[in-house]
């Protein structure tokens, strides 16, 4: 498979995907339709238990939504727009293996929104991430004003948005907006690192344990306790689970086959 604006390759059960669309890597409506269907792909391939989304180049992990296409769009046009970007994001954030958002430089709009999307979050010290939407007169439309919301809480998260201002990785690992902050040569391998620990995790029991949080974070706490219930017994039905539980009686690492 090949794209225009995305590459991407394996490196054990790991896949590492790179928006390249230079200078910035902005968001376009192909940039959102390939992420979509490149995810999708993902989603079904079994050698592939953990992914990882970046940006090409040292500048930017995304610099936002692509403003020229979006200058002489009808209100119509718009609306396509709104929804392949909210199909992409969202087909991140349900997808049903963990997505790690490397974040090498500015992650700007669409760009933290983005990885907003994604399950963690890795940032090099000089990274930055902003919402400047409401200084261009707008807001953001890409899941931003609600996921945001989630990671921070509503009173910093009003302050991120209202103010439109960038805060750097430390900031946004105070706000526990990112997972982790690195040196920008350390980046990659970290996020590599983390992508290969996960992928040797069982795969139906993180695709059910991501199930339970994602959902169970939009249901009150009993639907959610029921929802992680569910989760839990279909886990436990599976013969990764019967593997974990003789591995640990047997002190050895487990074998997990995703049955």
């Amino acid at each position: 498979m090949s794209y225009k604006y995305l590459r991407y390759e394996r490196e054990n059960h790991v896949a590492v995907v790179t928006i390249s669309n230079l200078p910035g890597n902005q968001l376009n409506t192909q940039v959102y339709q390939e992420i979509t269907e490149l995810m999708g792909y993902l989603e079904t391939d079994k050698n592939i238990n953990a992914i990882i989304i970046t940006g090409d180049g040292e500048d930017a992990f995304v610099a936002g939504a692509d403003i020229g296409e979006m200058e002489n769009l009808s209100t119509v046009g718009m609306m396509d727009l709104t929804q392949v970007t909210r199909e992409a994001f969202s087909k991140i954030e349900n997808l049903n293996k963990p997505v790690i958002a490397c974040i090498n430089g500015e992650a700007r709009g669409g760009g933290f929104e983005l990885a907003l999307s994604c399950d963690l979050r890795i940032a090099s010290h000089d990274a930055q991430l902003s919402f400047p939407e409401i200084n261009l007169g707008v807001i953001p439309g890409g899941g931003g004003t609600q996921r945001i919301q989630k990671v921070v809480g509503q009173g910093t998260a009003k302050e991120l948005l209202y103010f439109g201002e960038p805060i750097d990785a430390e900031r946004a690992y105070e706000l526990q907006i990112v997972n982790k902050v690195v040196e920008s040569s350390d980046l990659l391998p970290t996020s590599i690192e983390w992508a290969e620990r996960l992928a040797k995790k069982a795969p139906v029991a993180m695709r059910m344990l991501k199930l339970a949080v994602n959902t169970g974070a939009n249901v009150d706490l009993e639907s959610a306790l029921t929802i992680e219930a569910t989760s839990y017994d279909g886990a436990f039905a599976t013969e990764d689970a019967q593997e974990g539980i003789t591995a640990r009686l047997e002190n050895r690492q487990p074998s997990f086959k995703g049955r």
